[in-house]
């Protein structure tokens, strides 16, 4: 049998870090978490048994060029799902990745908008002006890639926007409700992105996952919820131009998420544009890939909503 991809993922006890470990995991993958010491709370003890459990191996080090090539120096692929406030750290990576030179596929953290192609407000543009840094250090470094762009992690926006944990009245809808987001499951993303990093079809290529059925509006959204709880929902409107004064107002980093939601959900920006034929779409380059659509995460959410949990996203 041909032996199966090594794979260390950083940041792999974060939001989507996780997801990513066990997506590696579940598909055969001699899996590396990379954690720093300063990350080994009681609160990830658990998650590091289970990880442990399932054949995960921890390393534990700082972002330091030497610690980081000794992990690098044992795999093939490199998954990286740092948070945003930590998304220059990847530059040490990619120095590693460079000096150690048997790295087959790269996947460079930021999982959200594609940055060439929407134009927010500037403290969202500021983080998509990083990833663009990041994509051109790769590129010129020669190293081969596969950008994943996911559009928004379902669960972490159901509960943003629909708060199910807290039994609300009122929902806040942003803009007028009917611009159009996409939103992806969050195991989904983390077995596409696995998938996508051993495929010969993505090497240096964009992959934007965008399955027509998880295309939905706030007020598609909120409808559907209100079905699934039999309950109706107050409104509150918030203008667009209540969160453009927000964007410029707050300090940062708490100006960022603002310039995302107005980004997201009042300029539609993630369907604003067309992707051609000679690109890559996830769910047309998977198609036997069973996606779970938003009427089936409303209903996981039913059930056994997630806990709410903080994610950097973009």
């Amino acid at each position: 049998m041909e032996r199966k991809n090594r794979i260390v993922v950083f940041g792999g006890s974060g939001y989507i870090g996780k997801h990513l470990v066990k997506a590696s995991i579940s598909l055969g993958h001699p899996t590396i978490l990379y954690t720093r010491p300063s990350q080994t709370l009681p609160s990830k003890t658990q998650l590091y048994k289970d990880f442990i459990s399932m054949g995960v191996t921890l390393v534990q080090g700082e972002l330091e060029h030497e610690q980081i090539l000794g992990v690098i120096k044992e795999v093939d692929i490199v998954i990286c799902a740092l948070p945003l406030p930590l998304l220059m750290e990847q530059l040490k990576i990619i120095e590693a990745i460079k000096v150690a030179g048997n790295i087959k596929r790269f996947i460079p953290t930021g999982f959200g908008a594609e940055e060439d192609r929407i134009n927010p407000l500037p403290p969202f543009q500021a983080v998509l002006d990083e990833k663009r840094k990041i994509r051109k250090k790769i590129e010129s470094a020669g190293i081969p890639y596969t950008a994943i762009y996911a559009n928004c992690f379902a669960a972490y926006f159901i509960n943003y926007l629909l708060h199910p944990h807290q039994n609300l009245n009122n929902i806040n809808v942003y803009g007028n409700g009917e611009a159009k987001a996409v939103l992806n499951y969050e195991e989904d993303i983390a077995m596409l992105t696995v998938k996508a990093a051993n495929d010969p079809r993505t090497l240096n290529r964009v992959l934007t996952c965008r399955p027509p059925k998880n295309i939905i509006s706030q007020n598609e959204l909120i409808s559907f919820w209100e079905q699934k709880c039999s309950q109706t929902f107050t409104k509150t409107f918030i203008a667009e131009e209540q969160l453009v004064n927000l964007s410029q107002s707050l300090p940062s980093p708490h100006n960022i998420p603002v310039s995302i939601i107005h980004s997201v959900f009042v300029r539609g920006d993630l369907v604003s544009f067309e992707i051609g034929e000679d690109e890559l779409e996830a769910s047309l380059l998977y198609p036997d890939y069973n996606y779970t659509s938003i009427d089936e995460v409303l209903d996981i959410f039913l059930v056994d909503p997630p806990t709410p949990a903080s994610a950097s996203f973009g």
